[in-house]
């Protein structure tokens, strides 16, 4: 007779499996790459978590629901500054660390990360890289081509504006090079109102900035912690590096909620 093993700590979170997954390719292997392997696998794991979120947030979202709309943009927040606070633990590493094992890279590099790529689409956002950088990878190709068909959120959270009675109108995808919106004076009069007379949905709005702002610093983050540790030197898979990052900082995601500051 078989005798069934009991649920484990770690059979159930896979831990053998997951600490096997730290592979440096140093030879001979620097102390730092461990922890340059760990803090972008984790990355990827709450990219993952985000994106879960997303598809619950437009859920609730297109049904008109308000309080488990603010309790998962809450978590989606609260992952947020977790994303942030990780950049101080990866600028413990001296540029001169980063760059004993740099070289074992090859042409691996963050801007090749569909999930990242994933969470811009689904914030709005189209431009070449999106496509360029995974040209020879059909399967990542198709994932991102698959979200570009998807809701955004912001469309999401016009419906749910729908949904309470407020003639917000869903924008045309007019641009596939930035954000695909323009800035919309209809809209942008119905958010004035929104904050004026509907608290419930203005939670919402303040909820949509947040993350808005939350990215840009994470960005922001990204870019100097970039820039201190290869400064103006090529990215490892033949970006820009620092000056292409720079051009992703201070863009809003979300502009009719900001525009809207100057008439509350």
């Amino acid at each position: 007779m078989t005798v069934s093993k009991s649920l484990t700590y770690t059979r159930y979170l896979k831990i053998n499996e997951l600490l096997a997954l730290q592979e440096c390719k140093s030879d001979p292997e620097e102390h730092d790459e461990t922890l340059f392997i760990i803090i972008h696998q984790t990355y990827e794991l709450w990219f993952k978590q985000i994106l879960h979120e997303f598809d619950l947030l437009r859920q609730e979202l297109n049904a008109g629901r308000t309080w488990t709309s603010i309790k998962t943009m809450r978590r989606i927040l609260t992952i947020m500054k977790t994303l942030v606070g990780q950049i101080d633990i990866l600028e413990t590493m001296t540029p001169l660390s980063f760059n004993q094992f740099r070289k074992f890279l090859d042409s691996s590099s963050g801007f090749q990360s569909v999930q990242f790529r994933e969470m811009e689409i689904l914030c709005g956002l189209r431009y070449p890289l999106m496509t360029n950088a995974h040209r020879e990878n059909q399967p990542a190709l198709d994932i991102i081509k698959g979200r570009m068909e998807e809701q955004t959120l912001w469309e999401a959270f016009i419906t749910y504006l729908q949904k309470q009675g407020h003639s917000a109108k869903i924008p045309d995808r007019v641009n596939d090079k930035g954000l695909m919106f323009e800035p919309h004076p209809h809209n942008q009069q119905v958010l004035t109102d929104v904050m004026h007379n509907d608290p419930e949905s203005s939670v919402l709005c303040e909820l949509f900035v947040d993350f808005d702002e939350g990215l840009q610093e994470w960005r922001y983050r990204h870019v100097k912690m970039v820039e201190r540790t290869i400064g103006t030197k090529k990215g490892t898979g033949g970006s820009d590096g620092v000056g292409y990052l720079r051009k992703t900082t201070n863009t809003p995601i979300f502009p009719d909620l900001w525009a809207i500051r100057a008439y509350i």
